[in-house]
């Protein structure tokens, strides 16, 4: 195959190759080349590398020259990319048959064409390049001297942007662009710094060789233990670690396998890249769901040299660290004062850092945790070495503006992410928790004692809401430190059922455990630790008013609280602060747990104002009232100036709804009889009804958002995140009063929430509010964590569904065989959807049982799964004896022949079925002249057969069959093996067809 060849059919490799890392270094190193060799002309040169073009567009004009100029030209272009590409980015390239003698040849010959200075500058560009580099404030002061440049011809060839490889290569040009003469100078003094070399290379990197280790120790040092949660009890990560559910956002999901699972190191690698210009990669999930452990996981495979083999170094900060973070500083200080100071050379080994951008690694956790959120107006920053706020240069850092080529991960709650940021996204990574199997091992890892560790799985199991709640790491750390008081709580009305439930849980876990070293607590253990609840409540409050989750020791004094309060063990030191400064600083076990303690405060505090309550719970656009903060949190507070700051909104939202929904369980009847010692039954009652009038007034609002139905349209409501945090609070307050009359007024044919975060625990509340609907309704969630335990949690809300649709949801066969086995006692359960799970032939037979038993049953859509022809032939059994099925879709599975013969055969005598899919399945000739008779006999109006691999042969038993069936309305072929030529013929024959 030609050069010419090679470089068209690999076209989007060489793309992808040369634009993954994201820095324009690769492209003009090879641009460089082809310089040097006479293979581009000046002007070539100029018309490919244009600054404010994109890096893959500036790729995609070079490949679209070189292809022009011919074979030889291409040929050399593939050298140049094999010479430029790391090895890992050349794999499964072809780069033809250029050897390197042939390249020393060009060489020789371009050699002999040093006629003049700038010849030589232009056959020689790549050894300047890489020669100069450490030589350019010299060079840039001969060339000032001797008068060759302009102050601004210097400041242009030092913009701050430029990385030390692109400053020489606009120092080139810009001689160029003078003449001879300064070409002379330039050539003159790189003779004269050839003669008088720097300290080798090899020097150099001995010394990053050795910062290197010395990172790497630190970096290991401060992951070995479990961060998260305190590192309580001093938990090794090797041995507590359990892997999440990883999956790419939305918009990526087409390059993720099929069953959704992404491994560690994907989170940095090439998988799911959407933009590859931006180096950022979001990993966003909820609350307690794991991200900082996932970082710390990645920090210790780094450092013990298992993992990123890809980058030299890895700086890792935090972002409530940051946060405390008051003067400004220059990036330089940032890497070496927040991570790990060379022992010397720093500013040789800085250099290497901004020279290098692609072997480097940032890791940012709690991005939501800033006490300040980005906008397209924050400052730009450029220059490594000046200082700026760190707010300003962490913008600049995750923007690309400042360390362009430097990959960064990003950890944050999903709402503190706005759009400003998300343009700047590399990727985005969702986080959703454990999986079922992810819960039974963190469980026996936890409890060395497997005796124990199946007892407290046992208990999971037989508490579904509870296991639900458990696919979140916190709580699932939570009910392994409780298992003492988890098992004592035994089953029914006791056990905890609610996110409230398992924090008083731990509550009493650990009072209990400092009440343990006196006498036994009793059933006022509320009462009996009530100052240390308000204290810590106090500065959670504070805290969370002012976007505050670290606190010095004036901080705790303030609000009271006192050394017996610490040492109950809810706030632990701040380790990172608390080495680098003077004084102690605090901070909560988890953000949940500040939430918790903010909750109780506002409940058991008597002084607090009535309108606390309220403002809390008022809707999200309380982000736009920048007085909210102040007013809502104020009120409850001693008055001090000050208390508050101005905040990040994004992220705060966010806690303040935690904080509503630890409100509404603490305010639950269960615990009446535990707070009433702490706190007049009135004020209980009062604050209790404040609650429920503002869960009615937030569903209202969200009623009222309904619009009105388009003419021959179902009415239906697209619910919104703040739709499914009032439902999750109803559910804390375990009345099912409150439940049935917040949907009263719910009058609505189609409930959608696609894309709202919703997992086992969602599913809870949902089917507990859901269940008092007094109208059948279609349930949609595709696009969300559902999960077989999520599935499990729904039935209690199926008999009010029509229609359940969980496209997309990482649901297996177990989690089908429940809902099918509910499913067929509900008379209204008609339709289904469950397009891309996890679904095999194993499911078929219960849906082969749910077509014989339900003679309602309307529609199944099933694609995109791994049913094969086994599978097909089960659930034809079902078609047989079924007499209302209208709809049927298999897309995207594995049926082939075989199956498609058993389905047809199966539907041939239905009166019902109007549309059939069996869009990409390995469907050939036999397949096809099988469902011949089915259209000739049937009511079908639709049938997809798009990429399969159907012949002409197969394309004339469907021509025969509708000419005996004109209800028929299109059969889709495209994709099919059929030639031009045939297409058009078939088109002409039959126009139903659709190529």
């Amino acid at each position: 195959m030609s050069a010419r060849q090679l470089v068209l059919r690999q076209r989007a490799e060489l793309l992808r190759a040369l634009c993954c890392g994201g820095s324009s270094e690769g492209l003009e190193s090879v641009l460089d080349l082809l310089l040097s060799w006479g293979m581009l002309f000046w002007e070539d040169y100029q018309n490919v590398l244009v600054p404010c073009r994109g890096l893959c567009a500036n790729t995609r004009v070079l490949l679209d020259l070189v292809y022009t100029k011919g074979d030889e030209t291409c040929r050399l272009l593939l050298a140049a990319f094999k010479q430029v590409l790391p090895e890992a980015q050349r794999a499964g390239l072809s780069f033809g048959n250029c050897c390197t003698a042939d390249l020393e040849n060009i060489r020789d010959d371009t050699k002999e064409l040093h006629g003049t200075a700038i010849q030589t500058l232009q056959t020689d560009r790549p050894d300047l390049v890489r020669r100069l580099r450490d030589h350019i404030e010299g060079a840039l002061e001969v060339l000032l001297h001797t008068g060759s440049f302009t102050p601004s011809d210097c400041d242009e060839v030092q913009l701050p942007v430029y990385t030390p490889s692109q400053q020489t290569r606009r120092l080139l040009d810009q001689v160029r662009s003078k003449g001879e003469s300064a070409a002379k100078v330039l050539l003159q003094y790189f003779q004269q710094t050839e003669d008088h070399p720097s300290p080798s290379n090899q020097e150099l990197l001995a010394k990053c060789l050795s910062y290197q280790k010395k990172l790497r120790s630190t970096v290991s040092a401060q992951s070995h233990f479990l961060r998260t949660y305190g590192g309580t009890s001093s938990l090794s990560l090797e041995d507590i670690y359990t892997e999440g559910q990883l999956e790419l956002a939305q918009g990526g999901s087409e390059a993720q396998p099929q069953t959704g699972a992404l491994g560690l190191e994907d989170v940095v690698g090439l998988v799911g890249t959407l933009n590859q210009e931006a180096d950022t990669v979001l990993v966003s999930g909820d609350a307690g769901s794991g991200k900082s452990t996932l970082l710390q996981r990645l920090h210790l495979l780094w450092a013990r040299g298992v993992a990123l083999h890809d980058f030299f170094l890895l700086f890792s900060f935090s972002c409530r660290r940051l946060s405390s973070e008051q003067r400004e500083l220059s990036l330089r200080e940032l890497l070496f004062l927040h991570c790990c100071w060379p022992d010397g050379d720093q500013d040789r080994i800085f250099q290497f850092i901004l020279d290098h951008p692609h072997l480097i690694l940032f890791t940012f956790d709690g991005l939501d945790e800033l006490m300040q959120s980005f906008s397209d107006s924050e400052q730009r920053h450029c220059c490594p070495t000046q200082c700026a706020p760190v707010p300003t240069l962490l913008f600049n850092l995750l923007q690309g503006s400042l360390m362009k080529g430097v990959r960064k991960v990003v950890t944050s709650r999903p709402e503190a992410v706005g759009p400003t940021l998300k343009r700047y996204l590399r990727k985005e990574v969702l986080l959703k928790g454990f999986s079922p199997g992810g819960i039974d091992c963190f469980v026996r890892k936890y409890h060395r004692d497997p005796t124990v560790a199946t007892r407290v799985l046992e208990c999971l199991r037989s508490n579904t809401a509870l296991l639900g709640l458990c696919h979140i790491p916190v709580f699932c750390w939570i009910v392994s430190k409780c298992y003492k008081e988890l098992l004592g709580c035994g089953e029914g009305e006791g056990s905890p059922k609610t996110i409230t439930d398992v924090y008083l849980m731990i509550l009493q876990h650990f009072f209990q455990r400092r009440a343990s070293q006196r006498n036994t607590m009793g059933i006022g253990w509320v009462q009996e630790h009530q100052d240390t609840a308000l204290h810590l409540g106090q500065l959670a409050m504070e805290g969370l008013g002012a976007s505050c989750y670290i606190f010095t020791g004036t901080e705790l004094q303030k609000c009271g609280v006192t050394e017996e309060d610490i040492c109950m063990g809810f706030l632990i030191r701040s380790k990172d602060l608390s080495s680098s400064t003077n004084c102690k600083h605090y901070e909560f076990l988890h953000i949940t747990m500040q939430c918790f303690f903010a909750a109780l405060y506002i409940v058991l505090n008597n002084n607090s104002d009535r309108s606390t309550i309220p403002k809390l719970f008022q809707p999200q656009n309380r982000q736009q009232q920048p007085g909210f903060h102040r007013a809502c949190l104020g009120h409850c507070l001693t008055q001090q100036e000050g208390a508050l700051k101005e905040a990040n909104k994004a992220a705060e939202t966010p806690n303040l709804q935690i904080t509503a929904t630890f409100v509404s369980g603490l305010l639950a009847q269960r615990h009446r009889s535990l707070l009433l010692l702490s706190c007049p039954g009135p004020t209980l009652d009062r604050k209790s009804k404040q609650v429920v009038t503002c869960l009615s007034k937030g569903m209202q609002k969200h009623f009222k958002s309904i619009p009105r139905p388009v003419e021959g349209e179902k009415k239906s409501m697209h619910a919104m995140p703040g739709f499914v945090w009032l439902i999750k609070c109803i559910h804390e307050m375990q009345d099912s009063r409150i439940a049935r009359d917040a949907m009263a007024k719910l009058e609505v044919e189609h409930l959608k929430l696609t894309y709202c975060n919703i997992g086992p625990g969602e599913c809870t509340a949902l089917a507990y509010v859901l269940q008092h609907l007094r109208n059948p309704v279609g349930l949609q969630l595709d696009y969300n964590y559902v999960g077989d335990v999520g599935v499990e949690q729904l039935l209690p809300c199926l008999h009010v569904c029509h229609s359940v649709y969980l496209r997309h949801n990482n649901i297996s066969d177990e989690g089908i065989r429940k809902l099918i086995e509910k499913g067929i006692q509900c008379e209204r359960f008609q339709k289904i959807a469950l397009f891309n799970n996890k679904l095999t032939d194993a499911c078929t037979e219960c849906f082969a049982h749910l077509l014989k038993m339900k003679q309602n049953f309307l529609s199944l859509r099933l694609g995109n799964n791994n049913i094969t022809a086994a599978g097909a032939g089960q659930l034809a059994e079902g078609l047989r004896f079924n007499r209302s099925l209208q709809f049927l879709g298999l897309w995207g599975n594995k049926i082939g022949d075989k199956g498609a013969e058993a389905i047809a055969n199966a539907l041939k005598d239905s009166q019902t079925l109007v549309w059939l899919s069996l869009v990409d399945n390995g469907v050939g000739n036999a397949g096809a002249c099988a469902l011949a008779p089915l259209i000739k006999n049937s009511t079908l109006e639709e049938l997809w057969l798009t990429k399969n691999c159907i012949t002409r042969t197969g394309v004339e038993c469907l021509i025969l069959a509708l000419e005996s069936n004109t209800s028929v309305k299109a059969v889709w072929l495209k994709g099919n093996e059929l030639s031009p030529e045939e297409v058009e013929e078939m088109t002409q024959r039959e126009p139903r067809f659709t190529f």
